[in-house]
């Protein structure tokens, strides 16, 4: 009996998904079919490597054989105090981490105008913890993939613009 109520639940569980729309994210269609991103960086590898990988496009090295040309003008990452302790010790921080990028057109114009995209995390610091330093350096990866993942989005949005249209 219980084997049958468990089995009418999944079925409901998956007729209600099915119902609401709810599809897996598949490649993206993005309004280039090559792209370059000049230089080396870990960011810059990340963004080839999701671009290879959950789009149509291709990621070519020349400027000269791209469509459209990814320009990352800053990459910046900073801690900044947000409270002290009764000791005047630090208690959390917050860790920002921003870049600022556009898309360019081969043909002139853009696909993405300059965009600065500034993303945070806060965590809490205890000098006697010795394992902060690599939850720091954890939580950058972190904003670094998030940041990978609204730059795909908004390639997939992007729309080819003439200088006087942004």
């Amino acid at each position: 009996m219980k084997t049958a109520l468990r089995a009418l639940f999944i079925c409901l569980l998956a007729a209600t998904l099915a119902a609401c729309g709810f599809k897996l994210r598949g490649p993206q269609t993005l309004p280039f079919d090559t792209i370059a991103v000049p230089g080396v960086t870990t960011l810059r590898t990340e963004i080839k490597r999701a671009i290879q990988t959950q789009s149509n496009a291709k990621v070519v090295e020349n400027v000269n054989d791209a469509d459209a040309v990814l320009d990352i003008s800053r990459e910046a990452s900073e801690k900044v105090i947000l409270s002290l302790t009764t000791r005047g010790r630090v208690r959390e921080y917050q860790l920002r981490y921003l870049v600022s990028y556009r898309v360019t057109r081969k043909q002139g114009g853009v696909y993405v105008p300059p965009t600065t995209v500034l993303l945070t995390r806060d965590i809490t610091f205890n000098d006697e913890i010795l394992a902060k330093e690599t939850e720091e350096q954890q939580l950058y990866a972190e904003m670094r993939a998030d940041f990978v993942q609204q730059l795909m989005r908004r390639l997939a949005a992007a729309k080819p613009l003439l200088p006087d249209e942004y």
